[in-house]
């Protein structure tokens, strides 16, 4: 009997595309160091991307469970926790998930943000990190989370107003950056004026707040739209 050699892989070519586009966090290539990424040259942007997330999350007294979708292998998820959030974390992608469930011991859902498996209100808020950048349907998507979170949105979001975005588009032109090909980049403003046309009849208060400047600026964080990420929180104030 002629024993044939099975061709199967995690993820067949034709499944490799998400919003009719191929995504870097469906390359395993890409997700299997994405881990090193953050322990390494990255280590110091997140320390204060934490850091400011931290502070507009935390004056909302009302949150004790969170909900963060294209939470990757976890890298924030397991974070909430350590700051004293009930957290879970969804994502598209089976690759990064595969990792998820090896680093972090709360409760992971694979799923499409547009379309999040959870009752209205079941969060008391929901957080994107770094991940809003990659969806086409932004409206939508913020529609989702109004519905799934009872109290309130956080989003922590690389910001276009930033040398390091010219920088990304020429790497990306002579193919040495595949990461952010499909991402927009937002501002602050830009962003709430999605935010405005996604949350339409309801009453929100929204604070914001940068970070990401070079080493040698003599300050980490402030309240100008300029620097490589910022930290957004929606707070709805027409719930009890």
């Amino acid at each position: 009997m002629e024993i044939q050699k099975s061709e199967q892989v995690l993820i067949p070519k034709k499944q490799q595309n998400w919003q009719d586009r191929p995504e870097w966090f469906f390359n395993r290539e890409h997700t299997d160091t994405y881990e090193q990424w953050y322990e390494g040259r990255y280590k110091r942007a997140e320390i204060w991307q934490k850091k400011v997330m931290e502070q507009l999350v935390s004056k909302d007294k009302r949150i004790k469970t969170l909900l963060e979708f294209g939470c990757g292998t976890t890298r924030f998820t397991r974070w909430w926790k350590e700051i004293g959030i009930d957290a879970t974390g969804g994502d598209i992608s089976p690759l990064m998930l595969s990792q998820a469930i090896h680093l972090f011991e709360g409760d992971l859902v694979m799923a499409d943000s547009h379309h999040m498996p959870f009752k209205d209100q079941t969060f008391d808020s929901l957080a994107f990190i770094t991940t809003f950048e990659y969806y086409k349907d932004p409206v939508k998507v913020i529609r989702e989370a109004a519905r799934v979170a009872k109290y309130g949105i956080a989003m922590g979001m690389m910001n276009r107003n930033s040398p390091k975005v010219f920088r990304r588009r020429i790497q990306q032109a002579i193919g040495k950056n595949p990461f952010y090909v499909t991402a927009t980049f937002y501002t602050p403003q830009k962003l709430i004026a999605i935010i405005d046309e996604a949350l339409q009849g309801r009453e929100y208060s929204i604070e914001w707040t940068c970070t990401g400047l070079p080493k040698w600026f003599p300050v980490q964080q402030w309240s100008i739209p300029y620097g490589d990420f910022f930290g957004l929180y929606v707070k709805f104030n027409d719930v009890p």
